[in-house]
């Protein structure tokens, strides 16, 4: 369709003209699913909604629009900012944050959820060409650290890896496609409403987490909140 590639050709046009930490930002926020956040339809009694301020905040963070503004003097440095500060969890050593007694041929499994951000320096080279880089280099030291632990118990490693902007692991969309035909079936829906109601909560959920801390340092900073 036209409106498919005069959309692409203006994507590529922002991309060639971005630093490299928004190349980075763009590749995730642009993968699939990323943005499903968006359409969820506001509901604060399920705790699906993001109140103003949450919400002016996500979007200018989504956008790449630096919510600090001469705060980088206080000690706010930029690669912060961009990552809103989530993504690590090293600290952690259970196996699991999900255990699931029968998920695959009756084996547990152990969901290991992680959040990584494409703006490490570690990764950012590769992040800002393949989406989704920080979330397999996350998954992978995830194998890493609960492998053996979980072998001993007899459950499936399984880390569930999401960016900060949203971009899952391959793992991670294998699994969560396999849940999303299991809710299909029970609610008597299609696949494709199923996934997009998964991924559109469980992004909302990260986005208003990341809003939250955004907001909490911007009171540190004393930067300007949105009202």
């Amino acid at each position: 369709m036209l409106s498919t590639k005069i959309e692409n050709k203006q994507f590529q046009l922002l991309f060639d003209a971005s630093s490299i930490p928004n190349r980075a930002r763009l590749m995730s926020a642009s993968s699939n699913l990323a943005a499903s956040w968006l359409s969820v339809i506001p509901s604060p009694g399920l705790n699906l909604h993001l109140d103003k301020a949450e919400f002016q905040t996500a979007l200018k963070w989504w956008l790449g629009i630096d919510m600090f503004g001469g705060s980088r003097q206080a000690g706010v440095g930029g690669q912060m900012e961009a990552g809103s500060g989530l993504g690590h969890d090293e600290w952690r050593t259970q196996p699991a944050d999900v255990l699931v007694p029968n998920w695959d041929l009756g084996k547990p499994a152990a969901f290991d959820l992680t959040v990584a951000s494409p703006l490490n320096q570690s990764i950012l080279n590769e992040a800002c060409v393949t989406a989704g880089s920080s979330a397999r280099v996350s998954e992978q030291r995830k194998h890493a650290s609960n492998d053996v632990k979980c072998s001993e118990l007899g459950w499936s490693c399984i880390p569930l890896a999401v960016e900060t902007y949203g971009c899952w692991g391959a793992e991670a969309r294998l699994h969560l496609s396999r849940l999303a035909s299991r809710l299909a079936a029970r609610l008597n829906c299609s696949k494709s409403h199923a996934t997009s109601t998964l991924y559109g909560r469980l992004n909302l959920v990260q986005v208003r987490a990341n809003a939250r801390a955004l907001l909490s340092r911007a009171y540190d900073v004393g930067s300007d909140i949105p009202a």
